[in-house]
């Protein structure tokens, strides 16, 4: 079971884990050299948990100690216990309900690996926002898709912000991080993969004129805030397609619109 200390002020140097989580280049340092994330709010360190990840310790509020009580006792990492406002000058930032857990980082997987038996797929291409990841990997998740790929830009999926809007979503969801993603194209259409690229080019057809067999290997590629979609990317896929739109808007927010074409190529 987790032993429980009683942590005396803010500066305690076992808290390090925790320390100055607002900073976000700060923490893609920090959790880079030391391998691990940070879950916060019950139920995501409680799905972290579940998922097999391993806590290297936890930093909870008085009042979410019962709650937690089958989580601690099934861990022997450490518990540090103080007050809400005290957990809040340690990060940073308002803490979610007062409760967090600094989380041993899984080892990255291969795309290969991810595709091998994936059906459907997201391929999100400098998804920079963290915000926007963890809501892409919720809706992919949500509408039945296998994986997500990424490119080497994008956002941490396991960086604490991606990690709370997607609810513990990136914790269950098959993802990686393709290396050479110029040539992933090619590796996609190797695998059998039939590829849609979200885009506004003209010759991109209406995301509702197209259909996909329960069959055939799907991947719903999207681009950038703002930019979108290279022009590589986008004449590399198979297919352009765009969401219809009225009251002449031309695009939705990305979180949105990947929602939405997830939910025309969910599985049958």
């Amino acid at each position: 079971m987790a032993e429980l200390f009683q942590i005396a002020g803010a500066d305690d140097p076992l808290l390090r884990d925790y320390t100055s989580l607002r900073d976000v280049s700060l923490r893609k340092l920090l959790e880079t050299e030391r391998g691990l994330y940070i879950a916060e709010g019950e139920k995501v360190v409680r799905r972290a948990v579940e998922a097999g990840h391993r806590p290297r310790s936890f930093l909870l509020a008085p009042r979410w100690i019962d709650s937690l009580s089958d989580v601690l006792e099934a861990s022997d990492a450490p518990c540090y216990v103080l007050d809400e406002k005290a957990i809040e000058r340690v990060t940073g930032f308002h803490v979610h309900r007062g409760a967090l857990a600094a989380m041993d980082r899984p080892a990255p997987r291969t795309p290969e690996s991810v595709l091998e038996s994936a059906r459907r797929v997201l391929v999100a291409e400098d998804l920079v926002d963290h915000t926007n990841i963890g809501a892409v990997m919720r809706n992919v998740a949500a509408l039945g898709f296998d994986a997500v790929l990424l490119s080497p830009r994008c956002a941490d999926p396991l960086y604490r912000r991606s990690v709370k809007v997607a609810m513990g979503a990136v914790f269950s969801l098959p993802y990686a991080r393709i290396d050479d993603w110029y040539n992933a194209p090619d590796l996609l259409r190797q695998l059998g993969f039939t590829s849609y690229a979200m885009s506004l080019a003209e010759d991109s057809v209406p995301l509702d004129s197209v259909d996909a067999g329960p069959d055939e290997r799907v991947a719903v590629i999207v681009g950038s805030e703002g930019p979108g979609l290279t022009e590589h990317w986008q004449r590399a896929a198979d297919h352009r397609v765009a969401i219809p739109m009225a009251a002449g808007i031309d695009s939705l927010n990305v979180a949105a619109s990947t929602a939405i074409a997830c939910w025309h190529f969910r599985p049958r």
